[in-house]
């Protein structure tokens, strides 16, 4: 071994061979002989040698990484710019810190990173031409095409249901559902600006809002960091946990009238919830989900500044007064306040438009059974 990296250190590949291959002989799981052999086979111009030799190399270190970036020299050299990507990703994606690396290593991953965006552009393009010449426009052609074009690219990463309670199979992964798709809305945001009249009036009476995040000491705390029992995110609910807060309901009839066309869920002690949601400035909420995929959550935007906006899986989206945001809460999602004034939406959950009336009837029973399970909320 030593003098077989002395041979390479004089530029010797000849000499060195021989020694390589004394040592895998004996001992063929030796990683480092392996690539001594690659390099010698590299510098005698032995392309079938070097590959045969890096193999072994990764069969028995896949995260080598002198050995990932030669590997992708090589397929660069020889015109196989799809190979070579895989390979020069497969370094980036092993890389370790750059301060603990030799200045060779650092230049052979700066390399890898010119190497790999020029073949994701080339790719891009590639198939882009192929597209186009199919009639696929850009923001005219299949929304859902486009995201999964996206999610190929790597421009959007992948975000699947994930509720922390209840998960309902077979039902879509939409982060978002448009407004056209729910004939009910349009009754509902024309009725914004007397839904609007109401919160401020109680929104003037602050102390009516509390924390949406509240201790339960039959519980353990969320993790909402410092958002627990904190009035910057906070509501006023008119249902609370399938039950009419009738104070609250007495103050804003015109909401309550406004939402009996919409398919709230039903599931007794749990569902549905409708409430006035407040940011306060400079607040956000961080990326959760919610307990099931079986229902959607609906703001209507009543009051919202600029700088502020809701994030679900990897599409973000900002709130239009009067215009309602539809969403699947079971897929991660976050919100964030940065301006210097209050954002408030009436917040409601209602059933997805995938369910039957018996599936709507039997997840009901469910959940309401689950709730009352032991004499308490068990989901």
């Amino acid at each position: 071994m030593q003098a077989g990296a002395d041979a390479l250190r004089r530029r010797d590949p000849a000499a060195a061979r021989p020694l390589f291959e004394r040592v895998v002989g004996a001992r063929p799981g030796e990683v480092a002989a392996w690539y001594g052999l690659a390099l010698a086979c590299r510098g005698l111009g032995d392309a079938r040698g070097q590959i045969d030799a890096l193999d072994r190399v990764l069969n028995g270190d896949p995260g080598h990484l002198p050995a990932l970036l030669m590997k992708a020299d090589h397929f660069a050299q020889t015109g196989d710019g799809r190979a070579a990507d895989a390979f020069y990703r497969a370094a980036l994606a092993r890389a370790p810190a750059a301060g603990t690396l030799s200045p060779e290593l650092r230049e052979g991953l700066r390399r890898a990173e010119r190497q790999s965006a020029q073949y994701a552009k080339s790719y891009q393009d590639h198939l882009h031409a192929a597209l186009a010449a199919a009639g696929f426009e850009a923001g005219k052609s299949s929304p859902r095409f486009s995201h999964a074009l996206d999610l190929l690219a790597g421009r959007k990463q992948i975000f699947l249901q994930s509720p922390t309670a209840f998960f309902y199979p077979e039902l879509p992964h939409r982060q978002f559902y448009e407004r056209s798709e729910f004939p009910w809305l349009a009754a509902l945001e024309a009725e914004t600006a007397a839904i609007r009249d109401e919160l401020l009036q109680v929104v003037a009476d602050d102390s009516a809002f509390r924390p949406y995040i509240q201790s339960d000491g039959a519980r353990p705390p969320m993790d909402y960091g410092a958002l627990l029992d904190n009035v910057g995110w906070s509501a006023f609910y008119l249902i609370r946990s399938g039950s009419v807060v009738a104070e609250a309901a007495a103050r804003c009839p015109r909401t309550v009238r406004a939402l009996a066309a919409a398919p709230l869920t039903d599931a007794p002690g749990r569902t549905p919830a409708v409430l006035f949601s407040l940011l306060r400035p400079g607040v956000r909420i961080p990326p959760h989900t919610g307990y099931t995929n079986a229902r959607l959550i609906c703001h209507l935007p009543l009051i919202v500044p600029e700088g502020c906006g809701l994030r679900v899986g990897n599409e973000t989206r900002s709130w239009t007064p009067g215009e309602a945001l539809i969403f699947d809460d079971s897929i991660e999602h976050e919100a964030w306040n940065t301006s210097d004034r209050l954002r408030v939406v009436l917040l409601f959950d209602i059933w997805r438009p995938e369910l039957s009336a018996e599936e709507r009837t039997l997840i009901s029973a469910l959940l309401g059974a689950v709730g009352t399970f032991g004499g308490g909320d068990w989901v």
